[in-house]
């Protein structure tokens, strides 16, 4: 296949394209979705094609085919050329971007894992949900309903360009999750979730805190323990938020804020604020392909869809604003360095900033020492969706929450609504806790310009907020 994407260069270049761009991938997809005792999904799907970019003048034409044979190649090739020489006449906008070093992949850019999913057999990844649902099951007789999930995502990513780099690697991803909607006396439902996904092998969902009994339970525990909370009160209060929380606001509140392209075209309340001040000391905020994941977890991703190798990329530095996120064209333009941030969700979408990992980096506070500092306010765990704006503002919904007085968790509470500007936020965080933990998810992604799902990793510590806006409603 490498011979036939460098052929679509060198007929890219010939036909008059100034850079050319050829990437390949072949990926299987296995979703498996069980609703009580019901299963809804048991799909398997390959995705495989090849995209094409070609730029002329400071702009890019995209096309793609899931065809390998030559003249589908060399039209879509064709395609793309006139795409980017009919856009330089109209952009008003040019993104050039300077000439690199060649780079080749090594063998070791691919994570090893022990168990791949590609090893095991369907009833194998069926037993997995099974034992999931059926130790949720156990969590008390006001269930309403029990949903057990399992993804995976795996295959071959290979790549070329003008510069004659030559990136061939292993993307892969496996996730398993279960959600729990139990009942309360009033007949207001309730919910609870766990998972463990990320690029991590099937003998991760044998290690403790992620067996399928782990995660069901987990799920099933909470979903009851909601039963009995009392609503949260409206008003502002000092917080403490959870680790996935806490990643959910670096990823959707501030990190697409800091995507190059929305700064190029001053979409972002960022642009043009390299070096001011927006958050406290304990406020750093980095995006990073290739974190330890057997350390903390998330997802590896050592080469962007432009074929630049990944870097740590510390976007806000103890609070002042370092860097954006970029394609290599964004990073000349706005004079930084690229950040291997150019992604697609497949082949059949052009590549354009992305995130990869987004989170808070870890403090120096224990568990205890963080409820401590909280002293009194609300505890805010994981979340269940929410609304972001593109000045940073944001309303989330945790999924739970307890009430904490003088650094005691006393009860738990519901309806746990908080809402706010992430740049406010930021200038309110008094320190984070030392247990970084990064998680990534085969069902949901990242939406960006069309593009969904991209899978993204997120997380953090838990971090201790000095002032944040809450709302509820009684249940």
């Amino acid at each position: 296949m490498l011979t036939e994407l460098q052929k679509c260069v060198e007929l890219g270049e010939k036909i008059g394209a100034e850079f050319v761009e050829a990437r390949f991938e072949d990926l299987t997809l296995r979703t498996l979705s069980r609703v009580n005792d019901v299963w809804k999904d048991v799909i398997l799907r390959s995705r495989a094609g090849i995209g094409i970019v070609c730029y002329y003048g400071g702009a890019s034409g995209y096309s793609f085919t899931s065809s390998e044979e030559d003249k589908e190649l060399e039209r879509t090739v064709t395609r793309a050329c006139k795409m980017a020489k009919a856009s330089a006449n109209a952009a008003s906008l040019k993104l050039d971007f300077d000439r690199r070093t060649p780079l080749k992949s090594q063998k070791s850019d691919t994570f090893q894992v022990k168990t791949h999913p590609k090893t095991e057999d369907l009833g194998y990844k069926t037993d997995l949900v099974n034992r999931t649902v059926d130790k949720a099951r156990e969590c008390g007789k006001s269930i309403s309903s029990i949903i057990g999930r399992y993804g995976e995502l795996y295959g071959r990513k290979l790549f070329t360009n003008s510069e004659g780099s030559v990136i061939d690697w292993n993307f892969e991803l496996a996730d398993l999750q279960c959600r729990v909607t139990s009942k309360t006396t009033s007949g207001s439902l309730v919910n609870g979730g766990a998972q463990a996904g990320g690029t991590l092998g099937l003998e991760h969902f044998n290690t403790k805190g992620s067996t399928p009994e782990d995660i069901g339970e987990e799920a099933g525990t909470y979903a009851k323990e909601q039963i009995r909370a009392k609503a949260c009160s409206a008003g502002k209060f000092r917080a403490l938020i959870e680790n996935r929380l806490a990643g959910v606001l670096a990823h959707e509140s501030f990190g697409h804020l800091s995507e190059g392209d929305f700064i190029v075209v001053g979409e972002s309340p960022l642009a043009g604020k390299i070096g001011a001040k927006l958050g406290t000391k304990n406020a750093t905020i980095v995006d990073y392909g290739t974190p330890d994941i057997s350390k903390f977890g998330g997802l590896w991703l050592p080469y962007d869809d432009q074929g630049m190798k990944a870097s740590r990329t510390v976007i806000l530095n103890e609070g002042v604003l370092e860097h954006y996120l970029h394609n290599r064209g964004t990073a000349k333009y706005l004079k930084q360095e690229p950040t291997a941030n150019c992604r697609a969700v497949h082949f059949g979408f052009m590549p354009i900033p992305r995130m990869t990992n987004t989170y808070f980096t870890a403090g120096d506070l224990t568990k205890e020492e963080a409820l401590e500092s909280l002293d009194t306010g609300v505890y805010a765990i994981q979340t269940s969706g929410g609304q972001v704006g593109g000045d940073g503002s944001f309303l989330f919904k945790a999924e739970r929450g307890y009430w904490v007085q003088n650094g005691e968790i006393k009860e738990p509470i519901r309806e746990v609504s908080l809402s706010g500007n992430i740049l406010n936020l930021l200038s309110n965080v008094e320190g984070g806790t030392k247990d970084l933990h990064l998680e990534a998810g085969y069902f949901g992604g990242c939406g960006k310009g069309g593009q969904f799902p991209l899978p993204c990793g997120l997380g953090g510590p838990e971090l201790v907020i000095r002032e944040v806006t809450f709302g509820g409603k009684a249940g």
